[in-house]
């Protein structure tokens, strides 16, 4: 389960800004995980609930943000998010995509003490 070494990821980079930081804790975590990320959030989620405890992240609340995914149509340069994973322009039905957004997950936000 590769949430579990994310999750290891996170907390060193959220322990790395604390110190670089001067900070004690850290409050909040904010992330975006796009849906073609390959990470499952509920996962992610109980990942980090298990492993923050006894760390500079044990008292942050962890918040999701789940992306779209958001295309941009080489026939007809449009920008849409899709709604369902078709891969198809909503506008002119061309298959000749570009994906902007929502293959990634972003560490978006740390709230310090």
């Amino acid at each position: 389960m590769h949430e579990y070494s994310i999750v290891q990821s996170l907390l060193d980079s959220c322990e790395e800004n604390a110190k670089a930081n001067n900070a004690t804790k850290v409050m909040k975590v904010v992330i975006k995980i796009g849906v073609m990320s390959g990470v499952e959030p509920d996962l992610l989620k109980t990942a980090f609930d298990t492993f923050k405890e006894k760390t500079i992240c044990e008292d942050a609340e962890f918040i999701i943000n789940v992306q779209s995914v958001v295309i941009k149509c080489n026939e007809c340069q449009k920008e849409s998010t899709l709604k369902e994973l078709e891969y198809t322009c909503p506008s002119c039905k061309s298959s000749d995509l570009q994906i902007i957004d929502g293959e990634d997950m972003y560490l978006m936000q740390l709230e310090l003490e």
